[in-house]
């Protein structure tokens, strides 16, 4: 694991966007797993930017969804994928038969997530992997107490989630569950980024990367992890030792 300290939330998010611009160049037909939420937002500017000047061709390129909040339709502004496909998939033309997304509102969603292993296994697992971590220490909808072996499940989310959630709606939604990739997929993945910005998520960063290894917290896991980056602006990192 390794740790990087940023000045500012910008200098962070460009060199977010030059990790995943230099993946995509090495490996044109790489898999990625993208978070939403508003942490990420500006190294996606940073990608869309990136691509265009410089002609870094994401045609191949394979996308395949983090989580989904369970009832939520993809047409729902305050959905993952409208998210994603606002800031990523839109700007830079991404085919829709390159994008493969938890259909949340499917009438079966154990069946939902099998379909979802089986892409990621058919196309070679998750080449980068790019998340946030909640106020609870959350990593995609993998919740405090989650078991470390699994793949993509259906889950009750947590509280917390469930509140910090809602400003993603224009007005009240219910947010009990969520379908998410599990941490055996985040393992997994060939390389893992976590990004974090702002006092708020200071204490929780020194508890993920300080306190011993559990499901407790479940984005301290990434300490396992053998080629992850943890990225952080200097507010995030403000109570690392």
């Amino acid at each position: 694991m390794q740790i990087d300290i940023f000045d500012s939330p910008d200098i962070l998010a460009q060199l977010t966007a030059r990790k995943i611009i230099d993946m995509v160049s090495r490996k044109p037909n790489a898999l990625l797993c993208l978070a939403g939420g508003e942490t990420p937002r500006l190294t996606y500017q940073y990608i869309v930017e990136g691509a265009k000047n410089n002609g870094i061709d994401f045609s191949l390129v394979q996308f395949v969804s983090l989580d989904e909040w369970v009832g939520i339709p993809a047409s729902n502004k305050g959905s993952c994928y409208y998210f994603l496909h606002e800031t990523i998939f839109e700007p830079l033309a991404i085919k829709q038969t390159n994008i493969h997304f938890f259909n949340s509102t499917a009438g079966n969603l154990s069946a939902e997530c099998e379909r979802i292993n089986q892409i990621i296994q058919n196309l070679g697992g998750i080449d980068l992997m790019l998340v946030g971590i909640g106020m609870n220490g959350h990593i995609g909808f993998n919740e405090p107490g989650i078991s470390p072996y699994l793949f993509a499940h259906v889950i009750e989310l947590d509280i917390i989630t469930q509140q910090v959630g809602q400003k993603y709606f224009s007005e009240i939604t219910p947010l009990q569950k969520g379908i998410s990739l599990g941490m055996a997929q985040f393992m997994q993945s060939g390389m893992v980024i976590l990004l974090a910005t702002g006092n708020k998520k200071a204490p929780i960063i020194k508890k993920a990367l300080e306190e011993n290894v559990s499901a407790a917290v479940p984005a301290g896991f990434i300490q396992e992890h053998t080629n992850a980056f943890v990225l952080l602006d200097s507010e995030a990192a403000g109570l690392l030792s």
